[in-house]
This record gives structure tokens, sequence and C-alpha cells, in this order.
């Protein structure tokens, strides 16, 4: 394995991650960034070529990688790819739930949509991690929840309210986890702009929406998947030791203008 390139103020070196949800966007951003800090990544996603694209980025940062095809809304495939990560990776240090149904609708599709994928997704990577976690010395569970979570608003309300039920979660998790010495927060990240993504098509499709968003972010620009995955990295390091139960905003202060 050729050496790592260091470019991250955390060294992650025998930590195993695994990541649900990986494979674009701040999934994508999260699982090079443990990689280019020298943990050994697995990362599920649908998209194959997404994948095995992510697989030759995390490569070429020279760390170990695990890739494998799950769809997070099944039970059995949640449990499947994680088992098939403690195997590959020999354990578990960190899990990252990342995923999103996004069902921005209010009908029963979009809100099943969000409850399998955003909440239980999450709830049930983390049932199938924790006998692996809990032989970690360093444990944590990630999940990416959003600001969405934290305000009222008149559109999305089932993705609103399973991020809302994520950040709640997290709380309850980590008070019961605790015992086992296994750290829970969730990162709930403002309007993220990547290629491809929802606030890019926006950009090009929705011109006056994507500029209203824009006018509410103090910062006056989106953030990027980097800063979000830059947090992930500090949540599950040593030096958030003595941080659980907690849902981190990063958002450029979005919220702070409604």
């Amino acid at each position: 394995m050729t050496a790592l390139m260091p470019n991250t103020a955390f060294d992650f070196h025998g930590y195993r991650v695994v990541i649900a949800g990986g494979s674009k966007g701040i999934g994508r951003s999260i699982a090079l960034a443990f990689a280019s800090a020298g943990a050994a990544v697995s990362v599920c996603a649908r998209d194959h070529a997404a994948l095995d694209e992510v697989a030759r980025e995390i490569t070429a940062l020279g760390a170990d990688v695990h890739v494998q095809s799950c769809d997070l809304a099944d039970a059995s495939a949640v449990n499947d790819f994680v088992e098939a990560s403690a195997t590959a990776m020999g354990g578990i240090d960190v899990l990252v739930n990342n995923a999103s149904g996004y069902g921005f609708g209010d009908n029963d599709e979009a809100w099943l949509a969000d409850f399998n994928v955003d909440l239980m997704a999450a709830v049930r990577a983390s049932r199938a991690a924790q006998p692996h976690l809990a032989k970690s010395a360093h444990a944590s569970i990630l999940h990416t929840s959003s600001i969405a979570a934290l305000r009222p608003r008149p559109a999305g309300p089932s993705y609103a309210a399973m991020k809302a039920a994520l950040s709640h979660y997290t709380m309850s998790q980590a008070l019961a986890l605790a015992s086992q010495r296994i750290r829970v927060n969730a990162i709930a990240p403002g309007s993220i702009e990547f290629a491809g993504g929802m606030w890019d098509r926006c950009r090009h499709e929705d011109p006056s929406r994507y500029a209203a968003v824009l006018a509410k972010i103090p910062f006056g620009r989106y953030g990027t998947p980097e800063e979000v995955a830059h947090v992930a990295l500090f949540l599950a390091s040593p030096w958030a030791g003595w941080i659980t139960g907690q849902t981190l905003a990063v958002d450029g202060g979005q919220m702070l203008n409604g």
C-alpha cells in the first residue's frame, strides 16, 4: 500500500470507518476525508458506477477500501452491508449514516421513503454495527441530519420530520450506548452545493429560488461537502471525546436568518 499524503489535521490510521450512503456529495467527501486521514473505509450506495469511482479515488489515496451496492431502504441489505464491512476491515470503529430518501412531497410515498432511508436505515445500521463498535477503543456513530430538522418549514414536511426524528434518536442512542463508550452525534448541514446535487440543479432550473436561499446565508455562498466532512472528522476524533448526543449545524449561519 502506498504512503498516505497528509493533508488533514486528523490522524485516523488504524480506524475502520463504515459509510452508509457515500457515493456522491457529502457522503463521498466524508469517505475521502477519512481515507486521506489514514482510515480504512467501507462505502455503500445503489449506484455501481459511482461506487467504483469512489473506490478508485480512495485507493489512489493509499487507503484500504471496501464497497458494496446496497439499497438502504432494505433492512436485510443494510445488515448484510454492515457485516460485510466488519469482515472486510476486521471490525468497525466509526459508523456514518448519511443516506436520504429525499421524499420532499406530502404523500405516503414521500413519507415512507424518508422513514425507511433517513431514519430506519440509520437505526438498522447502528443495530448491526453495535456489537463491532463495542469492541472498539474509539467507537463513534455519526448521523447526517439537516437544519430542516431544527425549524418548521412549509415544503418537504416528511424530510424535515424524519431528520428531526434522527436528531432526537441521536440523543436517545447516545444515552443508551454511553455505558459501552460509544459516542453518538449528528451533523445538520445547511444548503450544500456540489456538481449534480440539488442546489446545483436548482441554480440552472430555478435560479430565483437559488438566489433567494443564497440571500439567507450570511456568509454569502452555499456550503461545500468538504466543509461537512471536516466536521465529521472532528466529531469522530479523540478531540471530540467528551461530546455525545449533539446535533451540530454546519450552515454558514443560515439558520440565523430563519
